[in-house]
């Protein structure tokens, strides 16, 4: 299985962080964001990573290369000359890039999630979305867990069919539509995690996971 790291948001709400610099180069613990994710991904098992870019794309391109210098093979799925083109945009982009089952991560939460490189959907699935206990600034959740009433946060970290995608064109569009419609057919699953799960969508919230890396890791 590939996984796929989503770095082309504009980071607009980390400014004035990401006014010279990608949201996933941003340093915490010493090193990347998107580092963080390529190390884990790699000591889960995956051995190629796609990762789309856009906003000061450039910069993550050059810093990560091929990948080997971190133990695996990375793809860039370019999407600077259109502008970022949202997350389901993204993927349709990527998709000739991916397995026919793939991962897609968040590059701005950090986690330490267990990736699952052999992870299988079951038949007739098109994904299984990985939820977090709600965050204080998303108290009202996303999506109801499976066989449940209760609603909990996306924590951006998804297992997806390519079949999911396969009647989208290409141009920006959001994920959540998409979703909303498989939910509604039942065809997608959904699974609590409840370990460490961090949304870094503003400086305060990087600066205080920098502080706790530095202190715990």
């Amino acid at each position: 299985m590939k996984a796929m790291i989503l770095a082309a948001g504009l980071g607009t709400r980390m400014r004035p962080l990401t006014n010279h610099t990608p949201k996933p180069l941003l340093k915490i613990g010493g090193k990347p964001l998107i580092v963080w994710h390529i190390e884990r991904l790699r000591d889960a098992g995956f051995r190629q990573i796609v990762i789309n870019v856009a906003y000061l794309g450039q910069q993550i391109i050059d810093y990560l290369g091929d990948g080997s210098e971190f133990g695996v093979q990375i793809e860039f799925s370019d999407e600077q000359n259109e502008g970022a083109l949202e997350t389901a945009g993204g993927i349709v982009k990527a998709l000739p890039l991916l397995s026919k089952t793939f991962l897609v991560v968040n590059g701005d939460v950090w986690t330490d999630y267990p990736f699952e490189h052999s992870y299988t959907l079951e038949e007739g699935c098109l994904a299984k979305l990985i939820l977090v206990k709600n965050p204080e600034h998303n108290l009202d959740g996303d999506f109801y867990l499976t066989n449940t009433q209760e609603k909990y946060t996306f924590s951006g970290i998804g297992y997806y069919s390519k079949e999911m995608f396969k009647e989208l064109g290409y141009g920006k569009q959001p994920l959540a539509p998409l979703l909303f419609k498989a939910i509604e057919e039942n065809r997608v699953v959904t699974e609590l995690y409840e370990g460490r799960w961090y949304d870094i969508g503003t400086p305060e919230r990087l600066d205080s996971l920098d502080n706790l890396l530095n202190v715990n890791v």
